[in-house]
């Protein structure tokens, strides 16, 4: 990192590393490019002797920390807990040399005591919104956000609506790495599981939870049983028992970041099915620019973040049910070799990129950093006069 950043970084993550790679992974090892990143997941009861925190070394310069406590800890024994292992984790290293990378405000319950060199909210999802959200995650947020040097959001909709809580506010919606997913448009080997259904494929691929629409899958598979629906992901926080059922449907399961391409590129059209809800209300999914990287067709839900600007710019289709659904699937399977829409798909997404969006947020961290230690030699200045 340049000389005014510091070169260490604390992510606090309510995702698993390993979980699906997304926003926190593409700006994490490019942090890790830059110096140390310590990615610090949420604790696992699985009662050991002595609460301690494991470490797994994923690449050079980025360590993904686990902390390891007893089963049964009341959520105050867990602050505790979690407290004496940030103690214990700063007594070899200097915390004023250290950026604060918050993902979760609950990690702020007890980290609030440090004194990091920066602190930075990248506010991706509204997870108050989310099925299971702490009771107190919103006031936790309030003073996280009193304390956070910077802010980001995740998306417009989500900046439109926090603006007003912090002076250093930012929106960033998640970008995308082109030439991963550019992949897609050449004639990449379908994977076994993929290869084996023939026919027209729509596909999706996402963290399958409370937001997925099982209802409009269904509808749609029923409709139009000539069409094989690829659902890729892992199953959370819903009943995996009660997911639709149908000839038609295919769940083949979570898919590594570097398989993605491969599947999409024998899809004919990429869905975003999700319920319009509190949950998806701020939502600003990746997997859109991911989509259109691919060169795909998109049919989606009508997400506040993909209606502006994907659809108002002609680049994706909305449906509102299951009709208007299928109707647009149709629309696009005639469209799909539109070069004028592919044009403007690439137009739109010239100036997007992971590498872009990294290095705005850390032009943001440096203009911060050179304004405290302006603030401080102004006020050396005054105390030697």
């Amino acid at each position: 990192m340049t000389t005014n950043t510091p070169k260490d970084l604390l992510c606090f993550s309510h995702l698993r590393w390993d979980f699906v790679f997304q926003r926190p992974q593409h700006l994490m090892t490019r942090f890790a490019e830059r110096g140390n990143v310590y990615f610090l997941e949420e604790p696992v009861f699985d009662d050991p002797e002595k609460s301690y925190i494991s470490f797994e070394k994923k690449q050079p310069g980025l360590w993904v920390c686990l902390p390891h406590l007893p089963a049964g800890a009341t959520p105050d024994e867990v602050i505790g807990l979690m407290s004496k292992l940030m103690e214990t984790f700063f007594e070899e290293r200097d915390c004023s040399n250290f950026v604060f990378w918050y993902y979760t405000p609950m990690a702020y319950e007890f980290s609030e005591m440090l004194a990091p060199a920066l602190t930075v909210y990248d506010c991706m999802d509204e997870l108050s919104a989310f099925a299971f959200a702490p009771p107190r995650i919103k006031y936790i947020e309030q003073k996280l956000l009193q304390k956070a040097d910077l802010v980001f959001t995740g998306g417009v909709s989500l900046y439109e609506a926090k603006k007003n809580s912090h002076h250093n506010i930012h929106a960033f919606p998640s970008s995308i790495d082109k030439d991963h997913f550019g992949a897609a448009r050449g004639n990449m080997t379908s994977p076994t599981d993929q290869a084996a259904i023939s026919g027209i494929k729509l596909g999706f691929y996402g963290v399958i939870d409370e937001r997925f629409d099982q209802e409009l899958i269904s509808e749609i598979a029923t409709r139009r049983p000539d069409w094989q629906i690829i659902l890729i992901g892992p199953v959370v926080k819903i009943d995996q028992a009660k997911l639709p059922v149908a000839d038609n449907i295919h769940y083949l399961g979570p898919k590594s970041y570097q398989q993605l391409p491969a599947y999409l590129s024998g899809w004919d059209v990429a869905l975003i099915p999700f319920l319009l809800n509190e949950s998806t209300r701020f939502i600003s999914p990746t997997k859109t620019p991911e989509y259109l990287a691919a060169g795909k067709p998109v049919v989606s839900s009508a997400i506040r973040d993909v209606v502006a600007p994907y659809e108002e710019m002609g680049l994706v289709s909305i449906g509102s049910d299951a009709g208007s659904f299928v109707a647009a699937i149709e629309y696009e399977l005639t469209n799909s070799a539109d070069k004028q829409w592919l044009n403007g798909v690439d137009e739109f997404l010239a100036d997007k990129s992971w590498e872009d969006t990294f290095s705005s947020m850390l032009k943001l961290m440096q203009t911060v950093r050179k304004e405290a230690e302006s603030v401080v030699l102004v006020n050396n200045l005054k105390k030697a006069s």
